[in-house]
C-alpha cells in the first residue's frame, strides 16, 4: 500500500456527484448481503480512516488474512448497543478500575466504543485465522439469536477479538465506523454485527489515504463510501 495520513486538511472524494454516491451506496448493500467486504471513510475532521468492512456472518480464514494483511489495523467486532446489552456487555472504561481510564480526550469522540476482548470457546489460542473467523461468525449467530445465546457459555474473556459496542441511536448519536457499519447493515437488513479493521500504508505506517483507500477498493472490484454518503441517508 501507498499514501499518507489523510489528516483533518483531507477533503478527497469531496467532488463525487449525488448520482455516483447513491450507487456508491446502493452497491455497498448489495456487497454486504453478499458477503463481500466494503471500505468506508469516516471523515477527514473526524479520525481520517477508511476501516475495510465485512458483515460477521461472511467472515471466513481467508477474510480474516485479508484483514489483518491488506487492512493491517485492529480486527474488531462491532455489535448494535441493545445486542450488547443483552449480553450485558460493558464498556471497557466503565468496568477496569485503573487509573489510565480516566481523563480520556480522544480529540475526535465523547468516548471509546471498545467493550471486552473475547474467543469463542471452540478456539485454541484465538489468534489464528481460522480461530478468529470461529469467534466472528459465533458473534454473528449470537447476534441474531440473543435470546438463545448463553454468552459466558459460548465465548471466553479475554481473547483475541475486540468486541466493540454500539450508540444506542446509531448515526443519531455517533458517526463513528462502529455506527456507521452497522446503520449500513441494518440498511441491508442483516443482523447488528459487524467487522471493522483501519486500513493502513505499508510505506508510512499512518492511515491510508481516502485516494489510496479507492484505488484499492477499484483495484479489488470493493464498494468504496464516504462517511458523509451515509449520513445522507441514514441519519
Amino acid at each position: 500500500m501507498t499514501g499518507h495520513h489523510a489528516g483533518p486538511q483531507s477533503n478527497a472524494g469531496s467532488n463525487s456527484s449525488p448520482s455516483a454516491s447513491a450507487n456508491a451506496f446502493d452497491r455497498a448493500l448489495e456487497s454486504l448481503r453478499a458477503g463481500e467486504p466494503i471500505l468506508v471513510h469516516d471523515a477527514a475532521d473526524r479520525e481520517g480512516e477508511t476501516d475495510l468492512i465485512y458483515h460477521a456472518d461472511a467472515v471466513t480464514p481467508e477474510a480474516v488474512a485479508r484483514l489483518r494483511n491488506d487492512a493491517g489495523g485492529l480486527i474488531c467486532v462491532a455489535l448494535g448497543h441493545d445486542i450488547a446489552e443483552a449480553f450485558d456487555l460493558p464498556f471497557y472504561s466503565d468496568v477496569v478500575d485503573h487509573p489510565a481510564t480516566a481523563d480520556h480526550e480522544l480529540g475526535y469522540d465523547d468516548r471509546s466504543s471498545f467493550s471486552l476482548t473475547v474467543n469463542h470457546r471452540d478456539t485454541y489460542t484465538g489468534i489464528t485465522d481460522e480461530d478468529r473467523s470461529t469467534t466472528i461468525r459465533a458473534l454473528g449467530e449470537a447476534a441474531a439469536a440473543p435470546d438463545e445465546t448463553d454468552f459466558a457459555e459460548a465465548f471466553r474473556v479475554p481473547g483475541h477479538v475486540h468486541l466493540l459496542k454500539a450508540a444506542p441511536d446509531l448515526l443519531a448519536q455517533r458517526e463513528g465506523h462502529t455506527e456507521l457499519g452497522l446503520a449500513l447493515a441494518d440498511a441491508a437488513d442483516l443482523t447488528p454485527a459487524v467487522v471493522v479493521c483501519e486500513m493502513l500504508d505499508d510505506q508510512t505506517g499512518e492511515a491510508l489515504t481516502p485516494a489510496d483507500a479507492r484505488a484499492y477498493a477499484d483495484r479489488h472490484g470493493f464498494a468504496y463510501l464516504e462517511g458523509r454518503d451515509v449520513l445522507e441517508r441514514l441519519r
